[in-house]
């Protein structure tokens, strides 16, 4: 009895080690098809124009582990000021699971939430839909946002072991990090003598000063920085000769420098996204016209993004003899009596400078914008009225007094020679 026992215990045991290494078996051959080391967890914006920054390094991140993806969303989701809703949030369907006041976060199973595999020859990829669809506050039938749609992607390589190590996520270069709700509004206006709104006459003279607003509406969008990176004043609104460019070189207010005028732009900013500067009136020499179009070519940055070279607002001092910066670096402004894109090329060593370059050659068509002012009426300033009063009236006074003057010699003549008269006829009586 106690042998049979024996053998069938030992029997059980072996039967269940068979089960135990077939089960093992089989979820290493499982395991060997996973990834054992995540190498990269990629974030893709649908690229529509209503949601170009859903997606972003600064909104999404994504962190893929050997069992599922955790995914962290900024509220403000679009990079536009208005924060998204928790509910209006979700991958595949799962919903937000946790969340703070800075983030909401999803964690998504690898083989749930609508997730799809596809293999290839060294990698096993995991792709998850994030999917924002606004939804109107209670009792409030508006809402300011659009739907945003964003792919994230877990890549694992194949036949190894899977790493309880969490990932590092790469990014897939995205050039524009602006939200694109609404089309960027970009202004040039003439504005009247205290800058409190736009000017009602068109017309100056030689001397004054011609205020000029450059700015762009910035609303739903994140914070920019305004430029005016060249402004030509011509004779006609076709730009045909003669022409004056007074700013020029990226940003650099020339006419100071070269005739030594009082133009400038204005320091400090009422806002980064606009841009003050005054311009000298003048005239086109040898051109019977007195009207003057002025064009202008206006871009904007990231505010986060600071100034250089490209990017800038210069005016010459001529009593200083220097550059200056209405945004305080003035070392931006060293390149503007050479050329200060010709000075990028030189220093292609310069990373910095280079990004700087890169960043400027892959600038959207959007963020930059070339605007007409005009006509503008140039006159030299009459002489003063009351002058010319003076003059007219002054002639008829001095004759006046002339003629009375005379009158009252020749009266003062005849009284003496009279006097001397009687004089000279008493002693004749007496004798």
């Amino acid at each position: 009895m106690g042998c049979k026992a024996v053998y069938q215990l030992v029997l059980s045991f072996g039967l269940l080690s068979f089960y135990f290494d077939e089960v093992y078996s089989a979820f290493g051959y499982r395991r060997a098809k996973l990834p054992s080391k995540v190498h990269k967890a990629v974030v893709i914006p649908k690229q529509s124009a209503a949601q170009q920054r859903a997606g972003s390094p600064e909104t999404v991140s994504a962190q893929c582990t050997e069992w599922n993806v955790i995914v962290t969303i900024n509220p403000d989701l679009l990079g536009i000021q208005h924060l998204v809703q928790a509910s209006d949030l979700s991958v595949g369907g799962c919903g937000v699971t946790s969340q703070t006041p800075t983030a909401f976060v999803i964690e998504a199973p690898l083989q749930g939430c609508g997730s799809t595999v596809t293999m290839t020859a060294n990698e096993m990829v995991y792709t998850f839909t994030l999917d924002y669809n606004p939804s109107p506050l209670p009792g409030i039938p508006i809402i300011r946002t659009n739907p945003a749609v964003v792919q994230i992607e877990c890549h694992y390589p194949r036949l190894h072991n899977v790493s309880s190590n969490a990932l590092n996520p790469t990014w897939v270069p995205y050039t524009s990090t602006i939200s694109s709700q609404d089309v960027l509004g970009f202004s040039l206006v003439i504005m009247n003598s205290d800058w409190s709104g736009p000017s009602s006459s068109k017309i100056f003279y030689l001397g004054d000063l011609i205020n000029l607003q450059a700015s762009v509406d910035s609303t739903n969008h994140v914070p920019l920085q305004l430029f005016v990176d060249n402004c030509v004043a011509s004779s006609a609104s076709d730009g045909s000769a003669p022409t004056y460019t007074f700013i020029g070189n990226n940003g650099c207010f020339m006419d100071s420098k070269v005739t030594g005028s009082n133009s400038q732009f204005l320091a400090p900013r009422v806002a980064p996204s606009t841009l003050q500067f005054v311009l000298d009136a003048f005239r086109f020499y040898g051109v019977a016209t007195s009207s003057i179009f002025i064009t202008c070519r206006l871009k904007v940055t990231l505010a986060s993004q600071g100034i250089d070279s490209l990017n800038k607002a210069c005016t010459y001092i001529p009593g200083l003899s220097q550059w200056t910066s209405v945004d305080g670096s003035n070392q931006v402004c060293g390149c503007c009596d050479d050329s200060c894109a010709a000075g990028l090329r030189r220093r292609p060593w310069n990373i910095a400078r280079s990004r700087q370059r890169r960043d400027a050659q892959t600038m959207p068509a959007e963020w930059e914008k070339t605007l007409i002012v005009g006509p503008v009426f140039l006159e030299e300033k009459p002489e003063p009225v009351v002058s010319e009063y003076l003059a007219a009236t002054e002639k008829p006074a001095g004759s006046f007094v002339l003629v009375l003057g005379s009158m009252l010699v020749v009266l003062a003549l005849a009284c003496s020679a009279f006097l001397i008269f009687l004089l000279y006829r008493k002693p004749q009586i007496s004798n």
